[in-house]
C-alpha cells in the first residue's frame, strides 16, 4: 500500500475570499507536485481531502495527474485539528493506495505517528509512505517540498 500525504498549496488570505482558494502560487506549485507524483508512479486507487476549499483544489490537481478514475471524495478526520489517531485507524486494513489532501497542524502529527518518530513535514508540500503490512507500519518513500524546487519561479 502506498500513501501519499499532502499538504495543501498555498492559498489566499480569508480578508481576499473567506473561503481561501489557492492562490496562483499555490496552484502552479500544485500542479508541478502533482505532475512529479505521476512521473514517480503515484496511482491512488482512493483520493480523500478534507472538504475545504484549498484541500479540495490540491487534491482535484492530483487526481487529474494521476488517476482521474480515483474514488474522490471529502472525509472526516483531515480537518487541523482533528486526532491524527481517527485516521491512522482508518488506515489499518487498507490494501489500496490512497492519497490525503489536507491541513497543518493535522498532516505533520499524522506523519509522526505513523512513522513512529518526529518527521517534519514540508508546507504545501507531499510525503509518499509505503507499508507492506496492510497500513500497519509505513517507511517514509520520497518527499517533495516546492520551496526546494529549482524551477520555482
Amino acid at each position: 500500500m502506498r500513501l501519499v500525504i499532502v499538504h495543501h498549496g498555498d492559498a489566499v488570505g480569508s480578508e481576499i475570499d473567506p473561503q481561501r482558494p489557492l492562490s496562483e502560487r499555490g496552484r502552479l506549485d500544485v500542479e508541478r507536485l502533482a505532475a512529479d507524483a505521476a512521473a514517480r508512479g503515484v496511482k491512488p486507487a482512493v483520493i480523500w481531502h478534507s472538504g475545504k476549499l484549498r484541500a479540495k483544489q490540491t487534491a482535484e490537481a492530483f487526481w487529474r495527474a494521476c488517476n482521474p478514475f480515483a474514488e474522490f471524495s471529502a472525509t472526516r478526520d483531515l480537518q487541523p485539528d482533528d486526532s491524527p489517531q481517527w485516521m491512522r485507524d482508518r488506515l489499518r486494513s487498507e490494501s489500496r493506495d490512497i492519497l490525503l489532501a489536507g491541513h497543518y497542524p493535522h498532516l505533520p502529527r499524522l506523519l509522526t505517528l505513523l512513522l513512529n518518530h518526529a518527521a517534519p513535514f514540508p508546507q504545501n508540500g507531499v510525503v509518499a509512505l509505503v507499508s507492506e503490512d496492510e497500513g500497519e507500519t509505513f517507511s517514509e518513500e520520497w518527499r517533495r517540498d516546492p520551496r526546494a524546487d529549482p524551477t520555482r519561479a
